[in-house]
């Protein structure tokens, strides 16, 4: 698949907004070894590549997998209930560090402790998660990074691609907090640009194909907030919008690589890497998560997914960033 990729430099600031899967454990050879609690709610190729981006910003920072840090992993795979039973396991083996990826895992682990440091990422309002007391001091055991981004500012974006759109529509998963947080925003900037809204959600991927398809009809526009449901179902999406020829704008690039048209969005690698470099801050002793700032993103990119523009027959170099 053809995509082009522009980056955008954003400095970073503190946020003011936003087993299923055995655990995997390595002897790393080292009576220096630390260990690192993982939990992950569910598979898809935004929280995935966040863990990635996640042991990459440790293995700069001297922190290596196989050397000198074994990483407990664990993955939900979707199903919420084996979110406690694992946050036990981790918690119970007394790791140096905990990592929750995405709201519902960081909520879980901080459920079971308060007192094992943690860095999580991927969470896009972790004042509202009840996560920090604030951004800027979260007063806890957790910080991280948030993966919120200027909601007006791609609503904006998404106009521009449609400027003589009549309705845009929404579609999440009511069940996630974080999406309804973003879906909000949404409505109310469209509301405020003098466009109608329709809005419609799903309680788990076997509803998304129905809803998209039902929504992409009465529609001239979908956007879709960082939401894990809808992730996961990224490709179903995908085949509609080309069905029926409609323009998505998912709030993240990696779904837009499997099934969106373009975004002004987060490279979640990036941002997985920015939380190790954190994380490894903590382990060296240099910061603790109780005084340290909750970040938000280095860089914003605009991503345009040629193969889905051509399918919808719009020229890609016509897909700008507003100014």
């Amino acid at each position: 698949m053809k995509k082009k990729l522009i980056g955008l430099g954003i400095l970073a600031t503190a946020a003011v907004v936003l087993g299923a899967c055995g655990n995997e454990k390595e002897d790393s050879g080292s009576s220096d070894s630390i260990t690192i609690g993982v939990l992950q709610p569910v598979e898809h190729g935004s929280l995935d590549a966040a863990y990635e981006g996640f042991k990459e910003g440790l293995a700069e920072n001297g922190y290596k997998e196989g050397e000198n840090v074994t990483f407990e992993y664990s993955n939900a795979q979707n199903d919420q209930s084996q979110l406690k039973t694992m946050s036990e396991k981790l918690v119970k083996s007394k790791p140096e560090l905990l990592l929750g990826i995405g709201t519902p895992a960081a909520q879980s682990l901080l459920n079971e402790t308060t007192e094992i440091p943690m860095v999580v990422t991927a969470v896009t309002d972790l004042v509202g998660a009840k996560l920090v007391k604030s951004d800027e001091e979260p007063g806890g055991n957790v910080t991280g990074t948030t993966d919120m981004v200027s909601i007006e500012k791609q609503i904006e974006f998404l106009l521009s691609i449609v400027p003589d759109a009549k309705t845009i529509g929404i579609m999440y998963n009511a069940g996630e907090a974080n999406s309804k947080i973003q879906a909000d925003l949404a409505e109310e900037a469209l509301k405020k640009a003098g466009v109608g809204v329709k809005v419609l959600t799903a309680n788990s991927t076997n509803d998304v194909q129905q809803v998209t398809t039902s929504l992409a009809k009465d529609v001239d526009g979908i956007y879709i907030p960082t939401d894990n449901t809808f992730a996961s179902a990224s490709a179903v999406i995908g085949d509609v919008a080309k069905e029926l020829k409609i323009p998505i704008v998912p709030a993240s690039i990696d779904q837009v690589k499997e099934g969106g048209l373009a975004t002004i969005g987060i490279d979640y690698h990036s941002l997985g890497k920015q939380t190790g470099v954190m994380a490894a801050k903590i382990l060296k002793g240099e910061a603790e998560p109780a005084t340290m700032p909750v970040e938000s993103a280095n860089e914003l990119e605009l991503y345009v997914n040629e193969d889905m523009a051509a399918a919808l027959g719009i020229d890609p170099d016509s897909i700008q960033v507003p100014k």
